[in-house]
């Protein structure tokens, strides 16, 4: 029986078999069906014996009751009120069919007897209990998308030759391995919690000794010389799954498990054939070759659909602007404690928590020598906690219609568990603006220069206009040229977005990717000042127009207006009609995993490895 509160395979079995009503009309015995049945003969009488009538002709159904016919199809249509439930198998259509035509085949515990496979999927089954032996013919059990964390073999019927246990939450094998089925086939466990060495002991012939596949896909497995040890074992081993487990992600390990396993048809659902055999033909005799790090290459292309910042920086004629300067960079998210695997300057930040940056907070000082910052960051969440990384930065680049970053960096990861779970979970892409002002000199204060401003003109207006030397003319002779100061630079998340990254995890090397964050919405910029306020800082000057004045002025504003608004509009409509649309903000961005394609003994893998191009 199963432990109390646990939901057990025998009580979702019940319950199940409740849902199909092989009990129930049209299934089972009742009055619609019952003269067709003699409880001496179990002979159908609704079905002419040889010899005993013509063929084609049927005997006519006592009142009351159907055919077997016309009950099948009450099964069979899926508008009928007793169609099937859509989540059932073609084996649950069978046993409805078969309550039809010999519904004493299936009362009562007679059912267990036909159960040649058992699918529970996604029901919360915590336990395979004793009650599962009651299906003494059984061969094929699914429990896939369950809670089941361990499994007492001695509750498994020994006819068993397929068990799936994908997706739930096995993390020891010792109960499984104490008395399996002897005739066992296939073993599904993708998608646990199985942590090597101490789990891989349990996958040798001694335990498995027909075994012809083995799915251990997505989970812990990190030592792959002795992983390969103990499957070594298994004669009929065809089939093996292990992608998704860290030890996938290092650059050998599809050649030695080729090489390592010579009976093998299939690793990660792809076919070994004898050109990939004799590719890596003598690998395995090279353990020294295999290094527990993953090489993984991130490159960005091009940036468009960033607006043109000098249409921000309308300011009034006349006036000193200070001097502004806009570059243009993207940042991406590595698994922290990764070794950077080439001399490239790029910009890092040691994020904790992250992995969404709402904004960069790299110091312009920690940039300029290499050295991490550790920026304010916003409250963890649940998804901020799976990993922790790092932020890196592609070097800024001025302003383009195109902006080309041109940008490629290899990443070295040692820890390849904090690596799976990087790529599970994806990286954050962002495009950052970063804005440079240049307001006033070093030498000087800002208010300094206006009280010596202010001075110099009152002493031009003393003397007439023979005063002191201008001052400009004194920097050309004296002073040198004036170095301005620089302020904190102002950063802008241009947009953000997530990548995902779970296909490296599988069987691809390359995800590339054109990340789109929409249109952006450029700032407006400021408007002049406009002639009325102008003429309020006149003053006197104001006041002594006279009405004739007044009225004429405003008479060309009017006009004026007039005609602009006139020309936006044919403007607005030119534009609509050439069909001129605004381009979204997007950047090229992709990340592959190096693998080593070259047979063993004629290149290292460092040389051998193919590098990632530019993205596309």
């Amino acid at each position: 029986m199963a432990a109390p509160g646990h939901r057990s395979v025998s009580a979702a079995l019940r319950e199940h078999l409740r849902r199909l009503g092989l009990q129930d009309f049209p299934c089972g015995l009742g009055s619609w069906n019952k003269s067709r049945f003699n409880a001496r003969t179990r002979r159908l009488r609704g079905r002419p014996g040889p010899g005993t009538e013509p063929a084609g002709q049927e005997e006519a159904m006592p009142l009351g009751e159907e055919s077997p016919e016309a009950l099948l199809e009450l099964l069979r249509d899926r508008h009928s009120p007793w169609a099937l439930p859509p989540d059932c198998s073609p084996q649950d259509q069978r046993l409805r069919e078969m309550a039809v035509l010999a519904p004493e085949l299936v009362r009562g515990s007679n059912v267990f007897q036909v159960f040649r496979t058992l699918r529970i999927v996604g029901k919360g089954v915590e336990e395979v209990d004793k009650g599962l032996l009651q299906l003494q013919q059984l061969e094929e059990l699914i429990l896939s998308a369950n809670q089941i964390s361990r499994i007492t073999s001695a509750n498994l019927p020994r006819t068993l030759k397929v068990l799936e246990l994908c997706c739930n939450a096995v993390a020891d094998l010792k109960d499984l391995c104490t008395q399996p089925p002897p005739e066992l086939q296939h073993l599904g466990l993708g998608h646990n919690r199985l942590y090597g060495p101490s789990q891989d002991k349990y996958l040798t012939a001694d335990f498995w000794p027909n075994l012809v596949s083995l799915d251990l896909s997505f989970n812990s497995f990190m030592d792959l010389p002795r992983l390969v040890s103990q499957l070594s074992s298994l004669q009929k081993l065809r089939v093996l799954v292990l992608q998704g487990n860290p030890l996938a992600l290092i650059p050998t390990y599809r050649g030695f498990l080729v090489d390592s396993l010579p009976k093998l048809s299939f690793l990660d659902d792809i076919h070994i054939g004898p050109d990939e055999r004799h590719q890596f033909h003598g690998l395995a005799r090279q353990p020294e070759l295999i290094r527990n790090e993953a090489r993984v290459v991130v490159s960005v292309g091009e940036i468009k659909g960033v607006p043109d910042p000098s249409a921000l920086q309308q300011l009034e004629v006349g006036s000193e602007a200070p001097e502004i300067t806009y570059r243009y960079c993207v940042t991406y998210e590595f698994v922290e404690g990764e070794e950077i695997g080439d001399g490239s300057s790029t910009e890092v930040t040691k994020i904790h928590q992250s992995p969404m940056v709402a904004t960069l907070g790299v110091d312009s000082s920690a940039r300029d020598t290499g050295e991490e910052t550790s920026p304010q960051q916003p409250a963890a969440t649940e998804e901020s906690k799976a990993h922790a990384a790092k932020v890196f930065v592609t070097p800024g680049k001025p302003w383009a219609d195109t902006i080309d970053c041109s940008y490629r960096k290899e990443h070295t990861a040692k820890d390849l568990v904090g690596l799976k779970s990087y790529l599970a979970a994806g990286t954050t892409v962002s495009i950052v603006e970063e804005k440079q002002v240049l307001s006033w000199p070093v030498d000087a204060d800002p208010e300094e220069n206006a009280v010596t401003n202010s001075k110099a003109g009152r002493g031009l207006q003393k003397d007439g206009g023979k005063g002191p030397v201008p001052r400009d003319k004194k920097k050309k002779k004296k002073e040198k040229p004036c170095e301005l100061r620089s302020d904190p630079p102002i950063r802008r998340t241009l947009g953000t977005g997530r990548v995902t990254l779970e296909a490296l995890l599988a069987t691809e090397d390359l995800v590339a990717t054109v990340c789109d964050f929409g249109i952006l919405i450029a700032e407006l910029p400021l408007q002049p000042p406009s002639l009325e306020e102008k003429d309020g800082k006149k003053g006197k000057d104001k006041s002594k127009k006279t009405k004739a004045e007044r009225e004429s002025q405003a008479s060309r504003k009017t006009t004026a207006s007039a005609k602009g608004k006139r020309k936006n509009k044919d403007s607005a409509e030119l534009e609509e009609g050439r069909g001129l649309q605004p381009v979204p903000l997007t950047v090229q961005f992709q990340m592959q995993l190096l693998r080593w394609p070259a047979a063993a003994g004629t290149q290292s893998p460092e040389s051998a490895a193919v590098p990632a191009g530019k993205a596309p």
